[in-house]
Parts: structure tokens; C-alpha cells; sequence
């Protein structure tokens, strides 16, 4: 009998996720956050594993700067879109795609470590309820020294809130603090989602990896579902831009951020 193709709830996500987020002008602002961060993490010849690679923008980038990248999600659509990204950007030969579960990984024995970094962007963790198990086999592959960089959704967005008690919704206001409520990603499609602290995602991580930076992306800067406000409010949204810029390495904002940027070094 032929085995049964795998379908994951972000297959359905994978067509628009560009236009949804990577393409918007809010999400631009975010990403460029992160590759600031990745910039000073990880060099040119290094070889990073990538978790929950979405459509390949963070994998690009970094094949651009000669890292190589092993490019993982559990969504083969987000993975087929990662492989296209990759040869139109002419980099297919630094940037290799493979789909792995991340509740699995630390039953994946194959993956030839060890790395000399670890990414993981925009909530990929956040789908996953429990970070110990992950941490253990990521400890097993990634070098003395190696960095790990994980972007997580945290448990309260200053943004998030005021917004939407704002417009009177208490219930979209607090939603984060619902741990492991279904999220919508697309029609029909829904994932279970989790909103840990940046003081427990570094508690899981521990003894294996050190916590050496925490960084806010998403404090001054609105949400990118908010991308309407880059038309309506557009001086508004270059002051708060200049705003994030200035002050997202202060650990304290990535308590009230959007996402916060926790950085980790694998203990020797």
C-alpha cells in the first residue's frame, strides 16, 4: 500500500504566509530585527540548524552571508516553499530543507550534528507545550560554545493589550494567557499555541545552554496584524520604528514585547 502523504495544519498556510506576514512592511520591520541579531551571532562557514523554518526568508539570508543552513519545519508545503525561495535566490547549495517534528527531535538520531548555531524565529516554540525535551537533544548537537537564538511569542504584548481594550475586547486582549488554546492559521486550520516567559524558556534550556542576551522585538512597534497602521499612521509608525531600534536590546522590554529574542550559548 502507498504510504499516506503527511498534512499539516501550516500546509494551508504556506501560499499566503508571504503575503500574510514576511512581505508585510510590519513583518519587514520585525525580521530586520532579528537578522541584526543573527549578524552578531553567527559567521560565514558556520553550519546553523534552523527550526521551523517557515517559507526559507531567515534561511536565505543566512545562506547569503555563507552559512550554511539545515532548514527544518514540520509543514512540507513551508518546506517546498523554502526549497523555491532558496534557487530563485541562488543559494540551493548552502541551504538544505527537511521536514522534522519538533516534539520528535529528541528521538531524530540522523541529523549529523554538531552545529555550530541554533534559529528559531517567530513561534515555532510556541507550538510546543513542553521545551525540556527539545533542549536535551539540541544539547547532543550543537557544539561547545555554539549559539542557539530562539524568537518566542510571549505571555503579554503591551501592544496587544491596549489595542484591543481599546475597541472593547477583553477576550483578544488576554488571549495569551489561555496556554494551549487553538489558534487559527488558515480556513478550517488551527494549531495549539503556548505563551511561556522569557525566565522559563531559559529554565528549560538549563544546565545545557546559558542564557547570554534577551532582546524585545515588538515593544514600541505595533503587531503585524496591525499592518493597516503603516498607511493610516505612517509618521506614527517611524517614530515607534525608530523607538524599537533604539531600545530593543533592553532585556526588561522583551517581558512586554510581541516576541522577545532569547539568546543562548551551549555550556562547555
Amino acid at each position: 500500500m502507498a504510504e499516506q502523504p503527511h498534512h499539516h495544519p501550516f500546509d494551508a498556510a504556506a501560499g499566503s504566509y508571504d503575503r500574510d506576514f514576511t512581505a508585510t512592511r510590519l513583518g519587514r520591520r520585525y525580521r530586520e530585527l532579528v537578522w541584526a541579531e543573527l549578524a552578531t551571532s553567527f559567521q560565514p562557514g558556520d553550519r546553523v540548524l534552523e527550526l521551523g523554518c517557515g517559507t526559507g526568508a531567515d534561511a536565505v539570508w543566512l545562506a547569503r552571508r555563507g552559512i550554511r543552513v539545515l532548514a527544518t519545519d514540520s509543514s512540507e508545503g513551508m518546506l517546498d516553499a523554502a526549497r523555491h525561495k532558496a534557487a530563485a535566490a541562488g543559494v540551493e547549495h548552502l541551504v538544505t530543507t527537511r521536514r522534522l517534528d519538533l516534539g520528535a527531535l529528541e528521538t531524530t538520531c540522523d541529523l549529523n550534528g554538531p552545529f555550530d548555531g541554533v534559529l528559531s524565529n517567530f513561534g515555532a516554540l510556541n507550538c510546543v507545550p513542553d521545551r525540556r525535551p527539545l533542549a536535551r537533544a539540541l544539547a547532543g548537537l550543537v557544539a561547545p560554545g555554539g549559539r542557539v537564538l530562539v524568537v518566542v511569542m510571549g505571555p503579554f504584548c503591551l501592544w496587544e493589550v491596549a489595542w484591543h481594550l481599546l475597541h472593547a475586547k477583553p477576550a483578544a486582549a488576554f488571549r495569551r494567557l489561555r496556554q494551549g488554546a487553538q489558534v487559527p492559521i488558515a480556513p478550517g486550520q488551527a494549531v495549539q499555541v503556548w505563551y511561556p516567559t522569557p525566565w522559563r524558556v531559559s529554565r528549560e534550556f538549563a544546565p545545557g545552554f546559558r542564557r547570554f542576551g534577551l532582546t524585545a522585538v515588538g515593544c514600541f512597534l505595533p503587531p503585524p496584524y496591525l499592518e493597516h497602521l503603516e498607511d493610516s499612521r505612517p509618521g506614527l509608525i517611524r517614530r515607534l520604528a525608530a523607538l524599537e531600534a533604539r531600545w530593543h536590546g533592553v532585556s526588561q522590554l522583551g517581558w512586554l514585547a510581541d516576541h522577545f529574542v532569547l539568546k543562548l550559548e551551549r555550556v562547555p
